[in-house]
């Protein structure tokens, strides 16, 4: 229960990643309230997760799954580039949170 804790939890740092961007400097109501929402969401839910999980497994994975998401989410909202480099950066960051959840007892 505590990965999927973590799971949805990256998935809200996604949401607020992307909140940003739409917030245009938090200078637009919704979308400000909504990436402050999915900001305190996904920290609390880290933080659950924390209670059974390692820190530092938790924090990585966390933040892995944020760094993939919005990667991915800017390439097909906002046209961003997807160069043989990025995408070869994004599997090796998924490697390596895969690596953290078989190292994880």
């Amino acid at each position: 229960m505590d990965w999927l804790t973590l799971a949805i939890a990256g998935l809200l740092e996604v949401v607020w990643a992307v909140g940003l961007k739409y917030s245009e400097g938090f200078t637009r109501l919704w979308p400000s309230v909504g990436t402050v929402i999915a900001m305190v969401l996904s920290v609390v839910l880290l933080s659950l997760a924390m209670r059974s999980l390692p820190m530092g497994t938790a924090y990585a994975v966390w933040v892995g799954i944020g760094a993939v998401g919005t990667v991915i989410m800017g390439i097909f909202l906002f046209n961003e580039p997807t160069s043989a480099m990025r995408l070869i950066s994004v599997a090796m960051i998924i490697i390596g949170i895969v690596g953290l959840k078989l190292a994880t007892p």
